[in-house]
């Protein structure tokens, strides 16, 4: 059982990676406004789309891997795009969705309807856009397995995927904990009336919110499409995963969706393997309802506030 076990981790966590950095979106948003953004998925799918493009837009012929540090070139190409896209889809999402309610005092019932609006619109708008086929990312890696752990073969891309998500996971987390822009987050988040009288300017904070958990979501959205591919339906999977991540890890703590995250990724790849790979979704959901009844908020329950 050695190299299935040390297979499934490594698949696991990678996956699991990739959840925690869009769950840190559905984090960072709820911290400063105690709102879920039900339309994080879409600009997920955005950024994705971004990247693909920008990618395939200075790859020689427009296909094939370059191969070397030409094709980490393209990744950081295709991840910087994806960012872009995402910080942009989710700056247009706060300004005509959630500013116009909140500075008339709207209840909250009406920020759920005007997010699944806004993302039916996303959504329907990027079918007509990109088609209704999935869009193939170009093989940046060809090279096959580059090392090898404990029997489980690794290869180049899931080094790269890995290695990114892990340091856009630790540059978030020192953001919010140690630099003044996550101070103002934090104060935010704690109570926003006191952190306005200390001089925060609450709407720049809330903006700040937004763009970094959309170019979060829009980079790890171009990083999940080269290995699944991308498509105008692929934020609704990897968008309910990761809320569930943030759910299960303590909705508006940025350690927790670390947290849940690696830990939805790891009971997914051992789920499906010791029962059946159609079961992954029920074994996740299970999972989080067990921990829920257990530990109401979360695994770790901070608010963003009081996770530093």
């Amino acid at each position: 059982m050695g190299d299935p076990v040390a297979q499934l981790a490594i698949d696991g966590l990678t996956v699991g990676a990739l959840y925690a950095v869009i769950a840190l979106g559905y984090t960072l948003v709820y911290g400063v406004l105690q709102l879920i953004n039900f339309a994080h998925g879409e600009v997920f799918m955005l950024g994705a789309f971004g990247g693909l493009y920008a990618a395939r837009g200075v790859l020689p012929g427009g296909d094939g891997a370059p191969g070397g540090l030409a094709s980490v070139g393209l990744v950081a190409i295709g991840i910087a795009a994806g960012g872009l896209a995402g910080a942009v889809a989710a700056l247009g999402l706060e300004r005509a969705a959630y500013r116009p309610l909140r500075r008339r005092g709207a209840p909250r019932l009406a920020y759920l309807i005007s997010a699944i609006g806004a993302s039916m619109f996303a959504f329907n708008l990027a079918g007509k856009e990109f088609g209704r086929q999935n869009v193939p990312v170009p093989d940046l890696f060809t090279n096959g397995t580059l090392l090898r752990v404990a029997g489980a073969e690794i290869s180049t891309q899931t080094v790269v995927i890995a290695a990114t998500a892990l340091a856009m996971l630790l540059a978030v987390d020192h953001l919010v904990s140690a630099t003044r822009l996550g101070q103002s987050i934090r104060a935010v988040a704690e109570d926003a009336e006191c952190a306005t009288l200390h001089g925060v300017d609450v709407d720049r904070v809330i903006v700040a919110a937004f763009v970094l958990g959309g170019m979060l979501a829009g980079a790890g959205g171009f990083l999940y499409a080269m290995t699944f591919n991308a498509s105008y339906t692929m934020g609704f999977v990897p968008g309910i995963k990761a809320f569930t991540a943030a759910v299960l890890g303590g909705i508006g703590n940025v350690r927790g969706a670390v947290l849940g995250g690696l830990l939805l990724g790891l009971v997914e790849s051992f789920g499906g393997y010791l029962l059946d790979a159609a079961y992954k979704d029920v074994i996740a959901f299970a999972v989080l309802i067990a921990v829920l009844l257990v530990r109401p908020t979360g695994l770790l329950g901070a608010r963003l506030g009081r996770a530093a």
